[in-house]
């Protein structure tokens, strides 16, 4: 009888192209999901992968067994869900996934809500960085997810998912207190296009969305230093070496030193909760999604 670990082991590897990458995703060791492909070798009777140089690659039998875990996992995942859709109350796991700024300052308010209503159940959290964490709840390597869709990088939502709008939020651009721009009650973004930026690393949103934002000004940003934290950003901020765009979200308490202004125009992207259709029925999805839904419109309150 196929394993099921083994076969989300093997469809994690044909996702994501490689041992390390499933491991990742499924939060296990490399040598955990090579003993999962070696073990399901061993149920098939089928060579499954071929080591190349320090990598694998999936046989063309791999390949096609991958393809049908995908759905006979999604088939055992949709069962559970309406199983648990029993239950008068949320039980089990679950696991959330969020990206930095909304895994610091969204989820923790939220666990603590949960906490109070729904004690039998187990979240855990995934910070997913970078990426969205929309294709890992696709894949059900998430149960919820919340993601940003920024103006200028709409999200394309694909049709298996549902979602529910938990907040916007407006960017501030971080000055030193003495900055010459302080004065003011907005800032326009014309005025900042010969500033020295701080921005967090390539690939992710923000950075992105600074670029962005300054090419359609005409303007090509400078950006000296590059940190992957927006607290990182505010005492370099506070040091006097630049000025950053950052999410309200990601601002937390600021020293004396440092004034975050908004800017004009605005600057906004919409959060999201995402999950899979399916697993609507389920208590623990219903519950953890109106906690988030609530701590949104304490943040926009």
């Amino acid at each position: 009888m196929l394993n099921l670990d083994r076969l989300r082991s093997l469809q994690a590897v044909a996702a994501h192209g490689s041992v390390s990458g499933a491991a990742a995703v499924l939060h296990l060791t490399p040598s955990a999901v090579s003993q999962h492909l070696r073990k399901l070798e061993q149920e098939t009777g089928h060579q499954l992968v071929t080591r190349t140089g320090r990598g694998v690659e999936l046989t063309p039998t791999a390949l096609l067994l991958a393809k049908r875990a995908r759905h006979i996992l999604a088939l055992v995942d949709e069962t559970e869900a309406e199983l648990q859709s029993y239950n008068d109350h949320p039980v089990g796991r679950l696991t959330l996934g969020a990206f930095p700024t909304a895994a610091r300052g969204v989820v923790p308010r939220a666990l603590r809500l949960l906490a109070e209503r729904a004690a039998q159940l187990e979240v855990r959290v995934r910070e997913v960085d970078h990426d969205s964490p929309l294709p890992q709840v696709e894949r059900g390597e998430l149960d919820v997810g919340i993601v940003q869709d920024w103006e200028h990088m709409p999200i394309s939502w694909p049709g298996k998912l549902s979602r529910r709008l938990l907040m916007v939020d407006t960017a501030r651009v971080a000055l030193p207190a003495d900055h010459a721009l302080t004065d003011r009650p907005t800032v326009r973004i014309g005025e900042l296009l010969d500033a020295s930026w701080i921005s967090r690393p390539q690939r992710s949103t923000c950075h992105e969305w600074l670029m962005h934002t300054m090419r359609e000004q005409g303007a090509e940003p400078r950006i000296t230093h590059v940190v992957a934290e927006h607290p990182t950003q505010i005492a370099l901020v506070s040091a006097g070496v630049g000025l950053a765009m950052v999410p309200s979200l990601g601002l937390g308490h600021l020293p004396t030193d440092v004034v975050a202004l908004p800017v004009e125009p605005a600057l906004t992207r919409r959060i999201y909760a995402v999950w899979r259709r399916e697993a609507a029925v389920r208590p623990a999805v219903r519950v953890v999604v109106e906690a988030l839904t609530e701590i949104g419109k304490e943040l926009t309150a």
